[in-house]
């Protein structure tokens, strides 16, 4: 991976970072200030509260991606320190879609008269779920070259042994 790649990584990275903190900041803060530009309604509690772990759960898998790119910049990404940050973006994921469905059951009352909104709203999160399966697979596919690079060097260790 190059350098400019990296660098436009990390400034995405950052950037996406500063904005989720904003947004719980904001949020917590109309949560605990009282000031809500709404009506304070149940609803709208939940969905701050929602949001805001969403933000967490947003940040974790920033970090941990941010983790995995200076792996690779240092050559060390096919070892077994990276299944950490992979199993904590999948994690990240699983978490985001079952806020989203948490989402779908405030938002579900409020659609009675249109409950296709509702039905979408699942399908949406089955999507999210969709997406950590594929982390998962990507996963997998890290671990055979983890398991490939152990191998190589082994049997150049024994190549080296006969010379």
């Amino acid at each position: 991976m190059g350098k400019l790649t990296v660098r436009a990584l990390r400034t995405v990275l950052a950037v996406v970072l500063g904005g989720t903190v904003l947004v719980q900041a904001m949020m917590l803060w109309t949560l605990i200030s009282g000031n809500d530009p709404e009506d304070g309604t149940l609803p709208l509690t939940a969905f701050r509260l929602i949001t805001i772990l969403g933000m967490a759960s947003v940040q974790v898998a920033l970090v941990c991606v941010w983790r995995l790119v200076t792996m690779v910049r240092r050559g060390t990404v096919f070892s077994h320190a990276a299944f950490r940050y992979v199993d904590g973006v999948i994690g990240a994921i699983v978490v985001i879609a079952l806020l989203w469905f948490a989402v779908t059951a405030v938002n579900a009352p409020g659609q009675r008269d249109d409950p296709g909104v509702s039905v979408i709203m699942a399908g949406i999160g089955v999507a999210i779920l969709g997406v950590a399966l594929i982390v998962l697979v990507l996963r997998m596919l890290l671990a055979q070259a983890v398991a490939r690079d152990v191998e190589a060097t082994q049997m150049q260790a024994e190549l080296d042994e006969v010379i």
